[in-house]
């Protein structure tokens, strides 16, 4: 999860080209593909439900406006690892989440993006 920093400023222009679908992101040797949740209804469903997960596979959450976004682990088997970027491509905060769980996770300050992953 380090590299995820470079990561999100070599990509952050390419984003506005990339609603819907998926987005594989790369950096150095990392490749990532991701599913992008850039609606209400994908970002509510997330990840629930999903049993497996490819190493280099996550969710990009895409939000309309830079906020506190809060999540939760409701449905979801798997643990995961959320970073809470900013607008300008800055990991605000990293966090560790238990599958199946309320236990909430919030972005520390205003975020625009969220990236979930397999737990390393």
């Amino acid at each position: 999860m380090r590299w995820i920093t470079a990561l999100f400023l070599c990509f952050l222009l390419p984003l506005q080209f990339a609603w819907g679908g998926e987005i594989e992101l790369h950096i150095g040797r990392h490749s990532i593909r991701a599913t992008i949740a850039n609606t209400p209804h994908s970002r509510e469903r997330g990840l629930m439900r999903h049993n497996e997960l490819c190493a280099n596979c996550g969710m990009l959450f895409i939000f309309p406006q830079p906020g506190k976004y809060s999540f939760w682990m409701k449905d979801t088997p798997r643990p995961l690892s959320i970073a809470f970027i900013a607008a300008d491509g800055s990991i605000l905060n990293l966090d560790e989440m238990q599958a199946n769980s309320t236990h909430s996770h919030r972005a520390q300050a205003n975020v625009l993006y969220a990236l979930e992953m397999n737990r390393a």
